[in-house]
């Protein structure tokens, strides 16, 4: 009569078991391109942030951002200064798209920040889905 197949998988199993060998499984999911591209942007970006002091708790800021989808439908349609934990301490409101202006600059002056904060936070806002993206954190200067 033959060995069961128990028989000869256990003393391969109590060997794997004593050597303590570990095998790890490693997942990889590549999107095609054709994919990444149909991927609605859902918010525009933050490019880059100037900030100039206009007096010891007042700063101007240039802000750069990048809204691929800007069109009369849907555009970024403003941006904010906030402290590391959230608080808002300045907005600009933008009234149309920049579809032809990509990325575009726009300013916000006159930002009051409290003494003893010296990063802040600028993130822009997309008229459908609101705040995210890509955000810039900047030290104030002379903070």
């Amino acid at each position: 009569m033959a060995p069961s197949v128990a028989v000869e998988v256990l003393p391969m199993i109590s060997a794997l078991v004593s050597a303590r060998l570990t095998f790890v499984v490693v997942a990889l999911v590549v999107v095609p391109a054709d994919a990444q591209s149909q991927q609605e942007q859902r918010f525009p970006d933050v490019l880059e942030v100037e900030v100039r002091t206009v007096s010891p708790d007042v700063f101007d800021f240039d802000v750069t951002v990048s809204s691929p989808y800007d069109t009369p439908s849907r555009y970024a349609d403003g941006f904010r200064v906030t402290t590391t934990s959230g608080k808002v301490l300045g907005e600009r409101k933008l009234l149309h798209d920049h579809e032809t202006e990509q990325p575009f600059t726009r300013d916000l002056y006159g930002v009051k920040i409290p003494e003893g904060i010296a990063k802040v936070v600028v993130q822009a806002r997309d008229q459908k889905y609101g705040y995210g993206g890509k955000v810039v954190e900047v030290m104030l200067p002379g903070r």
